[in-house]
């Protein structure tokens, strides 16, 4: 994830933030599990562009839902209408936790009728309500076992508040969570044992885990009852493991089926295991090829993996 990306997510949260629709509630009921999905960040130009032929072209690729990211829709029931034109449902989504005030993003993702409110990034300490960008990636990429144990109980206390609001909170991983502290634990067991497992549900992206030096089939089953959704990326490398974010890492990120990140493996665990949502995550830029033409390739591997 970049950094571009980072302030796309509080700048469209913060549009998010005034959306004001009421009786909207299971307005991505509609999802199709025997599909893949694929993470809105993807297409995040094209559908700024022209939102519902984006839409529309995803549904002809194949996808059965999209994951939200904190998109800057100022009119959810012309959303609505886009997606039931398309065929798409929308059963998670990505939200501005810790970078805007928990009720204030719980509020959308009830709004918006998701099943699970993802954070993709929680920062640690008090960043409710903005965010300086880059002391917070520099925090990211160095993070303290005490920074995860903070992590935690933050995590905790926005479950609490989702179940609340009916939705379920999980956690999306990177690759800076798997960096060994002394004694050979990383910042993921920590939040693996501060965390309720009733609270907190997992979205694991098996690439992330792969490039942090992490064994993702491994980890998605010793947490089989808490992985309930898993995102595919791809790396050209994963040796020697890249545990920060930015350009470095980035930079490896490829088609799907092309590198090296065992994907197949942790699919098969993820099956195994119960895990409801298989959801593309491809982060741009593309090498030599548009959005939809990278979409087209990883909705291709992906559901090859699943009529296997």
């Amino acid at each position: 994830m970049s950094l571009t990306r980072r302030k796309l997510l509080v700048r469209s949260a913060a549009v998010m933030a005034g959306v004001q629709v009421a009786g909207v509630r299971g307005l991505f009921a509609a999802d199709e599990k025997e599909k893949p999905g694929v993470q809105m960040y993807m297409v995040a130009a094209d559908f700024k562009k022209d939102p519902a032929g984006t839409l529309k072209q995803l549904s002809a690729l194949g996808y059965g839902y999209v994951e939200a990211f904190a998109m800057a829709i100022s009119n959810i029931p012309e959303f609505k209408k886009m997606l039931a034109d398309a065929g798409l449902g929308c059963p998670s989504g990505h939200f501005g936790f810790g970078f805007m005030p928990t009720e204030k993003v719980l509020g959308q993702a009830s709004e918006l009728g998701v099943k699970y409110a993802i954070s993709s990034v929680l920062p640690p300490g008090k960043s409710e309500g903005g965010a300086n960008m880059g002391g917070m990636m520099a925090k990211m990429n160095h993070l303290t076992a005490d920074d995860f144990k903070g992590m935690a109980a933050t995590a905790n206390q926005m479950g609490e508040s989702a179940k609340k609001h009916g939705v379920q909170f999980a956690y999306h991983n990177h690759n800076v969570e798997f960096r060994k502290f002394e004694g050979g634990q990383t910042g993921f067991d920590i939040l693996l044992k501060e965390t309720d497992p009733a609270l907190v549900k997992l979205e694991i992206d098996a690439g992330w885990v792969a490039a942090g030096g992490g064994n993702p089939a491994a980890l998605i089953a010793a947490n089989a009852d808490r992985v309930k959704l898993m995102h595919f990326k791809d790396f050209s490398t994963v040796t020697p493991p890249i545990n920060e974010l930015g350009p470095e890492a980035g930079g490896h990120i490829v088609d799907l089926g092309t590198g090296v990140a065992p994907l197949k493996a942790a699919y098969e665990a993820a099956k195994k295991a119960g895990v409801e949502y298989f959801i593309v995550d491809h982060d741009p830029p593309f090498k030599g090829k548009t959005a939809l033409e990278a979409a087209k390739l990883d909705y291709a591997y992906v559901a090859g993996l699943m009529k296997a």
